[in-house]
């Protein structure tokens, strides 16, 4: 092997061998145990970034470690193309979305493989071609048949920055989760997956992923949000129908004395027309649409409404109720009205407070008696039931059952569930992303495009209108159609399309079978690979993608396409990769080249000012506080990017920045690089030495055992914990000691021993650096890729030890160190440690009044 270690030469050369050798393909093998490893797959929205880089790796360690262990690895690679990441970065950079979208798939797949990871690129997908959305098409015409796909008009978020819909889960603090920007409520006709039918099982099936986090599971559950209460029906006062509540208060119905709708309640533009209150009302709900709507943002503000010309009436006590319209109200809580009782509820007080409306108190605290005209605060504690009627007296939890039953035997109202989750408004008015395929015409109504008919293939010639709005509806040669029932050449193509989540909600299904063309996917591939064994991604898809992925799959199952409920066996949501930023106070954010040093201060490039230097956080194009992974790969080689993003942090984990990290990483590779050449010329001739630890003598005895502690330790920090920075650790301290022996006269048993060290560290280096390894395991004599190796073994024999190092402290401060046989008894060890020099010094004169031993580890004594 050549003395320098160059990066640049070995990798091109590996990595043209593994394409050429087809290594990283794989098929379905029956009765060959599988592990299906995948990583989230990207938005092909512009070069890759280090994010990318460490999730990426991550996976890929994993994905050949589990191939080496012998199981049969599905790793695949893919792009997420629809959606508003990658149109809204066209429009930025002035190109049509499908060239933008082309382009960059074709540069990240050349950066992704210039990393050396190991994808089956044969089962490579892009969820923006035909053959990929046309079964999602598919897919949504058996939904629409069986009502999980429905259209309907109603409130939705609205991004006038995107010039689309975004579901609740897409809305981040009041802003789009893409660009930011504040969303406003909007009117529109929508098209949803009724998610809400599966909404208990989601719930029920958090508690039976123990491979999950517990931090995502807790995000699901919360999202999913299942109450228990009542709803009670509230009669209009003119007669008029009534309006439903849902309330987990049901015990103090007797004291509701006013009625809150959201601002977005379909009955507050009926109740209020005609109205003195009505332009009044319109004024309020308009304004309030600009406003955050988060739950979170509606509870700091201060409340405030307006009546919207309306009553209705208690069915419990009959008292008339005047009808707001309030900003607390949420339309997704719940049907959307809020049965407002001042005295048990804060919100509902500081409104009758500010609105001069009455408050009746229905549960008194024990030993104590509430007056209304002297509260400054509703009290939603436990107590006695009092003003209600039939009630009274009893304890309120325990009235809570009997107004319920007396509700639904006076056909007044029902016990219920209620659950935080809305149906997934899917309609999207942007151009780049899967038609929908519905056909609207004048006699016939909404009528599904026949299966037959499949794909309705996205013009991909259309260009963008001013503003980036979508040419669809526009474009006379796609709205143009054919009603399939009628015969009408009148009829219009829906213009929507469909969220991007759609697309991510089943590629993995995909992935399995990425060249079926008479199904979504190959059941029978899918019965061998599915469920994915670990799933890694981003903690931010919580309740997006992973929640839309469970439901999807639900649905599949429910078509009989595939025999699971759940996607993902494991999952590991990993860290950020972070970095300080820096900022120039003429010319704002600056790239991390853009800041020049000199005598210990920075200062702009531009302006020769001094830059500020902020604090670390994540890495964002935004705040210029990136790398380029590709600088890294040309001066450092993919196998130090690797490490680097490996060594820095746990994988779950945040990853901060370090350039002396990666130039240690870097370093290290060449140490390896240097060692092993020095020894290679003795040690690819040796067979490995496999006698018994005690035929050994010293130094070849501890490095022989470090080898076999080393291999343990890995395999555990991987295998268990996915502790790759641990494990590193590990293979560090086993090359320190190998650094140790010396080489000008090693003898048959110390080159056996040297080559067993050079070979398993080359081994267990290989799934985290492979391009070295693979150099390093040719120039031991093998002829096979190392991928096609399997793991090393250990011997709990090598790793026996007939003496342990004892920690011993003076009061529990650490004062020396003893070497004592593995069998001493206590007493002996306890003699030992009270014999010890340094262990004199502390203690003097003083009475030793208690010794602690725990066996083979420490003593403790306390004087």
């Amino acid at each position: 092997m050549d003395e320098r270690y160059d990066a640049q030469v070995l990798e091109r050369k590996w990595q043209g061998r593994w394409e050429s050798e087809n290594l990283f393909r794989v098929s379905e093998a029956p009765g060959r145990p599988k592990y299906y490893l995948l990583e989230m797959f990207p938005y092909p929205s512009g070069n890759i970034h280090m994010g990318h880089v460490r999730n990426y790796t991550i996976g890929d360690v994993v994905a050949r470690y589990k191939r080496m262990r012998g199981l049969n690895v599905l790793h695949p690679m893919g792009w997420d193309a629809f959606g508003m990441p990658a149109e809204n970065a066209a429009i930025a950079n002035r190109t049509h979305p499908a060239r933008w979208t082309y382009a960059n798939i074709d540069n990240m797949r050349s950066q992704l493989k210039r990393l050396g990871f190991s994808y089956d690129w044969r089962r490579e997908v892009a969820t923006c071609r035909p053959e990929y959305y046309r079964w999602e098409q598919w897919l949504f015409l058996r939904m629409y048949e069986k009502g999980l796909a429905f259209r309907k008009e109603s409130y939705v978020n609205w991004c006038d920055p995107c010039q689309t819909v975004l579901a609740n889960e897409q809305v981040e603090a009041g802003m789009c989760w893409r660009c930011g920007k504040p969303v406003r409520q909007k009117k529109l006709w929508q098209w949803f997956f009724r998610i809400t039918r599966y909404a208990e099982d989601l719930l029920l099936y958090c508690d039976q992923l123990p491979g999950w986090p517990e931090k995502v599971i807790t995000m699901q559950k919360n999202w999913i949000g299942k109450s228990l209460g009542a709803e009670i029906r509230f009669p209009l006062e003119n007669g008029d129908g009534e309006i439903p509540v849902f309330t987990t208060r049901h015990d103090t119905v007797f004291g509701a004395t006013f009625m809150c709708l959201a601002p977005e309640h379909p009955l507050v533009p009926k109740l209020c027309q005609g109205t003195p209150q009505e332009a009044e009302v319109l004024a309020f709900v308009e304004r309030i649409s600009h406003q955050d709507r988060s739950a979170k943002a509606v509870e700091s503000y201060e409340k405030e409404g307006v009546f919207v010309g309306a009553c209705c009436l208690n069915p419990m006590t009959g008292r008339r109720m005047p009808i707001y319209t309030a900003n607390f109200a949420l339309m997704e809580y719940g049907t959307g009205a809020v049965m407002s009782v001042p005295a048990h509820d804060q919100r509902d007080f500081e409104f009758a407070k500010r609105y001069d409306l009455p408050i009746v108190v229905v549960v008194q605290p024990a030993g104590s008696e509430l007056d209304p005209g002297a509260m400054d605060a509703a009290y939603a504690g436990e107590g006695i039931m009092v003003n209600s009627g039939a009630f009274n007296g009893l304890p309120n939890r325990e009235a809570q059952e009997a107004i319920a039953a007396h509700l639904e035997t006076n056909r007044l109202g029902r016990r219920t569930v209620s659950f935080r989750l809305r149906d997934w408004g899917i309609s999207r008015q942007r151009y780049w992303g899967a038609p929908i395929p519905i056909i609207h015409c004048e006699r016939c109504g909404i009528v599904a495009v026949p299966a037959a008919d499949l794909p309705v293939v996205l013009p991909e010639d259309a260009d963008l209108l001013e503003g980036g709005q979508s040419p669809l509806p526009t474009l006379d040669r796609f709205v143009r159609a054919v009603c399939p029932t009628c015969g009408s050449t009148e009829a219009k193509r829906e213009t929507d399309t469909m969220d991007t989540f759609v697309e991510s909600s089943w590629y993995f299904e995909r992935f399995c079978s990425p060249d079926c063309h008479t199904g979504m996917f190959d059941p029978a591939a899918v019965d061998y690979w599915m469920p994915v064994d670990q799933y890694i991604g981003g903690v931010e898809h919580a309740i997006l993608h992973l929640l839309y992925s469970r439901f999807y799959t639900r649905v599949l199952q429910d078509e009989g396409l595939v025999s699971f409920k759940e996607p993902f066996t494991r999952l590991l949501t990993q860290g950020m990769v972070c970095k300080e930023t820096i900022a120039c106070e003429e010319h704002g954010f600056l790239f991390p080249t853009d800041a020049h040093a000199e005598g210990g201060a920075r200062f702009c490039g531009q302006c020769r000012r001094p830059v500020v230097v902020g604090r670390v956080e994540k890495m964002s194009k935004s705040k210029k506080n990136v790398i380029d992974p590709n600088t890294l790969l040309e001066r450092y080689g993919a196998d130090t990017t690797r490490l680097f993003c490996l060594f820095a942090a746990p994988p779950e984990r945040d990853l901060e920045w370090s350039e002396q990290g990666v130039e240690g990483g870097f370093r290290f590779l060449n140490r390896v690089w240097r060692l092993a050449a020095d020894w290679m010329p003795v040690a690819a001739s040796a067979q490995p030495y496999a006698g018994r630890l005690r035929d050994l003598d010293e130094p070849l005895q501890g490095l022989y055992r470090k080898t076999h502690e080393t291999i343990r330790k890995v395999t555990r920090d991987i295998e268990e914990r996915f502790h790759f920075n641990t494990a590193i650790s590990a293979v560090m301290e086993l090359f320190n000691a190998m650094a140790l022996l010396d080489g000008k006269n090693p003898g048959p048993a110390g080159a056996g021993v040297m080559r067993l060290a050079i070979e398993s560290l080359t081994l267990m280096l290989a799934p985290i650096v492979p391009h070295i390894a693979e150099e390093l395991w040719a120039a031991l004599g093998n002829t096979q890729s190392i991928l096609l190796a399997s793991w090393p073994g250990w011997s709990e024999d090598a790793i026996e030890r007939d003496e342990v190092l004892i920690v011993v402290q003076v009061n529990g401060k650490l004062r020396s160190r003893i070497t004592a046989g593995i069998d001493a008894d206590d007493e002996a060890v306890k003699q030992m440690a009270l014999a010890d020099e340094n262990v004199r010094k502390f203690v003097q004169d003083r009475t030793v009044r208690k010794v602690i031993v725990v066996k083979n580890k420490l003593v403790n004594l306390v004087v």
